[in-house]
């Protein structure tokens, strides 16, 4: 989860801001293959996918759905 301590967030925010899908795509792969070289074998694998994963549904929960629910209250529902 990416609700870790501010003084470390204020750390680690420094960084460019991606402009365009395959800027984005570049800079997560970028970063997960320098944390999967710093951890070899299954363990950082697994590290990466599960940080992938939990980013993913993150992002969903508080970004995608409220989005969603907004476009289900002004065009209505498809599921009933």
């Amino acid at each position: 989860m990416p609700y870790i301590k501010q003084g470390m967030r204020e750390k680690l925010i420094d960084y460019p801001h991606p402009q365009t899908s395959g800027e984005l795509n570049y800079m997560i792969t970028n970063l997960i293959i320098k944390y999967a070289k710093d951890h070899p074998g299954y363990s950082g694998i697994n590290d990466v996918v599960g940080a992938l994963e939990g980013a993913k549904l993150e992002f969903y929960r508080r970004y995608a759905a409220p989005y969603e629910d907004l476009k289900i209250a002004e065009n209505g529902d498809v599921y009933g």
